[in-house]
């Protein structure tokens, strides 16, 4: 970066020795610098940063463009592109014994509604304190079937997720699969499973692999969402949530698993044919 300097004062009359003994550097180095100034590595990182800014965030390779992650993230870092990743919701539970088998066994699909659903919560700080998102996802739409927001993480959250789900689709035998939080082993959440003939099924503690569907969503969420701004209250925060979930997720976000409908659009339409049936 200061080899230039030296030219410019090499103009004016400063010795090109006298600038380099300043600036800290050989005399050789800089006659070398000066026989090549841009390097091939310099020109490749130059074509790298242009197509990582014109890309960013889709896929290199997909442009025909190969290079290792670290250069990547070396570059990209240096160019303050940043990406937008999901990583586990956080929450620091710590998992019990299970109180279910699991009975998913990472196979997160269904031939019909109400048949598998999975269970999760998820936190954001805000101003005020933290907000504490318990949601509800059947597997064969994708769609959040039951949620429940609170400033506090209890058993109660898990079960009134649960309850809103259970009323607004009356389901029958469906498997309710979760991690092994506290909040879904409590007894309070087996009964409200066991009033509705619901089975329970949890996976292996400390494998986010048995849950993994449910956390996709909740990675959307947070990339759309929760990190999106810094948050002055709950209500502006529960807000936010709800108005993404039911406006974007649900009637916006077109999936391919779906046969690129939303879930309401697939919700809606097989729906209409299983009741014609």
């Amino acid at each position: 970066m200061m080899y230039p300097l030296v030219l410019d004062l090499a103009d004016v009359g400063v010795p090109v020795t006298v600038t380099c003994r300043v600036l800290g550097f050989s005399t050789q180095a800089f006659y070398k610098w000066r026989k090549a100034p841009l390097s091939q590595r310099d020109w490749d990182d130059a074509h790298l940063i242009n197509a990582a800014r014109g890309i960013h965030a889709a896929e290199l390779p997909g442009r025909g463009i190969t290079a290792g992650e670290n250069r990547v993230a070396r570059l990209c870092s240096q160019e303050r592109i940043w990406s937008i990743f999901a990583a586990k919701c956080g929450l620091n539970r710590r998992s019990g014994p299970p109180v279910h088998d699991d009975l998913v066994q990472r196979q997160f699909s269904a031939l019909a509604a109400n048949q598998v659903w999975l269970a999760d919560i998820t936190e954001r700080r805000t101003d005020e304190g933290k907000l504490y998102l318990g949601a509800i996802k059947d597997v064969y739409f994708n769609r959040i079937v039951g949620s429940s927001i609170d400033s506090r993480m209890k058993s109660s959250l898990a079960v009134a997720a649960l309850d809103h789900a259970a009323a607004l689709r009356s389901p029958v035998a469906t498997i309710v699969h979760s991690d092994r939080g506290s909040q879904f082993r409590s007894s309070k959440f087996v009964h409200v499973l066991s009033r509705n003939g619901l089975q329970g099924s949890m996976g292996r503690a400390g494998a986010c692999g048995d849950n993994a569907a449910m956390m996709s969503f909740f990675a959307l969420l947070q990339r759309n969402v929760l990190d999106r701004k810094r948050w002055a209250t709950r209500a502006e925060l529960r807000l936010a949530i709800v108005t993404w979930i039911e406006r974007n997720y649900h009637r916006r976000r077109r999936q391919r698993a779906l046969g690129r409908l939303t879930p309401i659009e697939f919700d809606l339409l097989h729906t209409s044919v299983a009741t014609a049936a």
